[in-house]
């Protein structure tokens, strides 16, 4: 399977050199109407390679030119070396450095998550790029949300109805109070599959959510999808932060049992994951009976 030729077009200019193979860099997305993303390979077995993505929608399109301002306005060793971008106005293309070398999480070995931290520790001791704004994640997307209409997490069975209707006013109190501004650089969805250790340094993608806010918040939102990885739970990382414990809870819960979103199918499945585990996290910290 190859990308249709006018895609080949656009790699062959975001690279400077046409390139002959492909694979698909997500099996299970990776030939989406919606978004393309291909490990390519150069002619005459010289060993080129590279990961490019296209923008094929207007918010996939979008995402894409987003993420290549940030890396253009960005240096650090946790970024991965960009090769090119072409934006002809209707399909983007970025792209960067072949990582499938490296190691891809889960399993979060103990020397993968100190990677991470450490990258995590890079990213926000960097000075954020003048374009970015402070963090605007409206809270009605938590468990505000929730209480004006349960139906739809509650589908996804993570507590009973009786449990929600007597843990919400602590969740929704403590979630108000979550200090999620900042003057630090976060990357704001950092996951097993943002991110690769190679040669002990974690390179971490998908730079499209970027913004300026608490850097405990980005670590905050990493840890449910951490531990529902097979890493250590989140306060052992982040011990005594209950109110980011219940924003980010509210924002899985919230987002989880909502229809697929079209750009994105394997978003939701990817935030109950991360609801499962963020939901106990949040009881935990609040000491509410578990969910």
């Amino acid at each position: 399977m190859r990308p249709p030729d006018d895609d080949v077009d656009r790699i062959e200019r975001a690279l400077g050199w046409r390139p002959v193979t492909f694979r698909s860099a997500t099996p299970d997305r990776g030939e989406s109407a919606t978004a393309a993303r291909w490990i390519v390979g150069g002619a005459g077995g010289r060993g080129r390679s590279a990961f490019v993505k296209i923008g094929a929608t207007t918010r996939t399109a979008d995402w894409t030119r987003t993420e290549a301002r940030n890396y253009a306005a960005l240096s650090g060793s946790f970024l991965p070396v960009v090769l090119g971008f072409d934006d002809d106005g209707s399909r983007p293309a970025l792209a960067l450095e072949d990582l499938s070398d490296g190691a891809w999480p889960p399993p979060w070995t103990t020397a993968a998550v100190g990677a991470a931290r450490d990258a995590l520790a890079a990213i926000h001791a960097t000075p954020p790029p003048a374009h970015l704004t402070p963090i605007d994640w409206a809270d009605e997307w938590g468990w505000p949300f929730v209480a004006e209409d349960p139906a739809p997490f509650l589908s996804l069975g993570l507590c009973s109805g009786s449990w929600l209707d007597n843990a919400l006013p602590a969740l929704i109190d403590a979630a108000a109070a979550a200090p999620l501004g900042g003057p630090a650089l976060i990357h704001g969805d950092i996951r097993g599959d943002n991110l690769c250790v190679r040669d002990g340094r974690a390179i971490v993608i998908d730079w499209n959510h970027a913004t300026i806010g608490n850097p405990d918040f980005d670590v905050a939102a990493w840890l449910p999808s951490l531990a529902a990885d097979g890493g250590p739970l989140p306060e052992s990382i982040l011990p005594d932060a209950p109110e980011l414990a219940a924003w980010v809870a509210g924002y899985f819960c919230a987002h989880a049992g909502l229809p697929s979103v079209p750009d994105a199918p394997h978003v939701r499945p990817l935030q109950l994951a991360q609801a499962r585990t963020a939901l106990p996290w949040a009881a935990r910290a609040l000491g509410l009976p578990p969910p």
